[in-house]
C-alpha cells in the first residue's frame, strides 16, 4: 500500500482510461489520447488479459492504465468504488507513482457525470489503501506503506471530485483507525483526546462533559453504564460552525462510543465479547464525518454528540433490576445490563434536544444483534418517521453505496416498552422486533416531532472478509452517508 495518496501535478503521470465489455473498437473519445500514447491504449485493450469486466486490469509500457467497467447496465458510482479499490493495489505493485485519470470519457453522463466519476474513483482507492499496520512491532512480517500516488486529471471537474473523494476516504479512515485501536489504549478519556486534537487540527470546536458534570446533570444512563469501569465515561460535543451557514438547517449528529462492551452483569459468554472494541463504531462514524464536514466546508451548522463509556463489571457496575433516572426524567427499569448503548444514547439524545434544539437528529449506533439476523452485513437498519428526512437519507444512502432499510416504528412498539416498575425498560420481555425494540426505547427520548433518524449500523460496521474496498476490521460506514445527507440539507 502506498504511505499518501494525493492531488498534485505530476510531470509524466500515466493516463488512466476505461472501457465496457463488448467494446470491439477504441471509442471516438480515446482516439486522440491513443495517438498521443503511441498506440499503446489499443494495445491494451487488445490483450488476452482485457475483457472489459470489473477486475480486468492491464498496464501498457510506463504511460496506460486500462480498467474494464463491466456491462454498461450495471455500471454505477458503487462499481466505479470497487474499480478504485482493485486499480490501487495493482499500481503500487508496478511502482507506479503518478496517475491522470480519464474516465470520464467513457463513463456514460447518464451513470456519473466528470465530478462524481472523480469523487466515486478516489473514495475507492482512498478506502482500499488502508490496514491495520499501526500496533506492527519487531517480529511483523509485513511490508510497510511506501511511497506517494499523485492524482490528478486534465478535465477540473475530475480534478475537484478526486480532491473530495480522497477527504471523504481520509475522513472515514481516520474513524477505522479510532475504532481499531484495542481498548487498552482506546478508553473514554482517550476518545476525548482524539476528539480535541482533531478539533484543532480542522477548525472544530470541542466541549467534553465529565463523569462529575454528567452526574450533575443528572445522566443516569450515561452513569450507570460506565460507573463500573476504571475509566470513567463522558460525553464528547464537537460543533462545526461554517461562517455562513444555510438558513434553518441545524442537523445533530448522535453516535454510539461504547469503547468496550463486556455486556457487565449480564456478561457475553461463547466468546461473544471478541471484538467489542467494535460497540463504538457508530460514534466513531460521527467523528469521522464531523472531520468531512469541517475539512470540506459544508455550510450545514453542525453538531456531534458522543456518549462514550465503557461496560465493565465490579462492585460499582450497575445491575439487572436496577431503576434509573434518565437526564429527561424517564425512568427505566434494568432488565439487561448488556442493553447498555441505549442507555447512553437515550440520555445524549435528550441533552441535544433540550440543549442544542437542532432542526434534525440523526444517530448512529452498533445496537442490536437483532439488525445483523434480519439484514445480515447487506445494509444498515433504519428508522424514521419523518418522510422528508428519511427521503434525504436513503437519497444519500444510493449516492455513498451505505445501504439502508427502512423498518417500521409504530405505537405498539413503543408501548411493547413499559415496564412493570419503572416507565419503560431497557430490553423487553422476549426479542420479538428485537432490533425494533432499541429503536422504540430511543424515541422516549427525543422530542416529539422532531425530525429523527436512527441507525443501527451493526451489521456493516465491520467486516470479517477483505473485499475491494475493506481490509478484515472496522469500514467506517457512516462516515460519507452522514457527510452526504448534511451535505444536501436545505440545498
Amino acid at each position: 500500500m502506498y504511505r499518501t495518496i494525493r492531488t498534485g501535478s505530476p510531470r509524466k503521470p500515466a493516463v488512466l482510461v476505461g472501457l465496457p465489455t463488448g467494446t470491439s473498437r477504441l471509442p471516438k473519445s480515446l482516439q486522440q489520447l491513443d495517438e498521443a500514447h503511441g498506440g499503446r491504449l489499443n494495445q491494451a485493450r487488445r490483450s488476452r488479459m482485457f475483457n472489459g469486466k470489473i477486475g480486468d486490469l492491464v498496464i501498457e509500457g510506463d504511460d496506460v492504465v486500462l480498467v474494464g467497467l463491466g456491462d454498461r447496465e450495471s455500471l454505477d458510482l458503487d462499481a466505479i468504488r470497487r474499480i478504485g479499490g482493485r486499480l490501487v493495489r495493482h499500481l503500487h505493485e508496478a511502482d507506479l507513482h503518478a496517475l491522470d485519470v480519464q474516465l470520464d470519457l467513457t463513463v456514460p453522463e447518464s451513470v456519473a457525470d466528470a465530478d462524481a466519476t472523480g469523487q466515486s474513483l478516489a473514495e475507492g482507492m482512498g478506502l482500499a489503501n488502508w490496514r491495520v499496520d499501526f500496533f506492527d512491532g519487531k517480529a511483523t512480517n509485513r511490508s510497510a506503506a511506501s511511497g506517494t500516488l499523485t492524482l490528478t486529471s486534465t478535465c477540473r471537474d475530475v480534478r475537484g471530485g478526486i480532491r473530495r473523494g480522497l477527504i471523504l476516504a481520509e475522513s472515514t479512515n481516520e474513524a477505522r483507525r479510532i475504532s481499531a485501536t484495542p481498548p487498552n489504549i482506546c478508553i473514554p478519556s482517550w476518545v476525548a483526546q482524539q476528539a480535541r486534537a482533531a478539533a484543532r487540527r480542522v477548525g472544530l470546536q470541542c466541549k467534553v462533559i465529565s463523569f462529575a458534570e454528567a452526574k450533575r446533570l443528572g445522566m443516569g444512563g450515561l452513569v450507570n453504564v460506565g460507573k463500573g469501569s476504571a475509566h470513567k465515561p463522558c460525553m464528547i460535543v464537537l460543533e462545526h460552525r461554517p461562517s455562513r451557514p444555510r438558513p434553518g438547517q441545524h442537523i445533530a449528529l448522535v453516535g454510539k462510543t461504547m469503547t468496550y462492551d463486556s455486556g457487565g452483569y449480564s456478561l457475553k459468554i461463547s466468546n461473544t465479547m471478541k471484538g467489542m472494541k467494535y460497540d463504538m463504531n457508530g460514534g466513531a462514524a460521527v467523528f469521522g464525518a464531523m472531520i468531512a464536514l469541517a475539512r470540506l466546508k459544508v455550510p450545514v451548522h453542525t453538531h456531534a454528540v458522543l456518549p462514550c463509556a465503557e461496560n465493565l463489571v465490579s462492585g460499582e457496575a450497575y445491575r439487572p433490576d436496577d431503576i434509573i433516572k434518565m437526564y429527561n426524567g424517564v425512568t427505566v427499569e434494568v432488565t439487561n445490563t448488556d442493553a447498555e448503548g441505549r442507555l447512553i444514547l437515550g440520555d445524549a439524545l435528550s441533552w441535544t434536544c433540550r440543549k442544542l434544539k437542532p432542526t434534525a437528529i440523526i444517530d448512529v449506533a452498533t445496537l442490536t444483534g437483532g439488525v445483523v439476523v434480519g439484514l445480515g452485513h447487506f445494509c444498515a437498519g433504519m428508522w424514521c418517521r419523518d418522510d422528508d428526512l428519511r427521503q434525504r437519507v436513503e437519497t444519500a444512502a444510493q449516492s455513498t453505496g451505505e445501504r439502508v432499510w427502512h423498518l417500521p416504528l409504530w405505537e405498539e412498539h413503543r408501548t411493547f416498552m413499559r415496564a412493570r416498575h419503572a416507565d419503560i425498560w431497557n430490553s423487553g420481555p422476549s426479542r420479538n422486533a428485537h432490533p425494533i425494540q432499541g429503536a422504540a426505547f430511543l424515541s422516549y427520548f427525543v422530542d416529539e416531532g422532531l425530525p429523527w433518524t436512527h441507525l443501527d449500523i451493526a451489521g456493516v460496521s465491520a467486516v470479517e472478509k477483505q473485499d475491494d474496498l475493506h481490509v478484515v476490521g472496522p469500514t467506517g460506514f457512516g462516515v460519507r452517508l452522514l457527510a452526504e445527507v448534511v451535505a444536501r440539507s436545505g440545498a
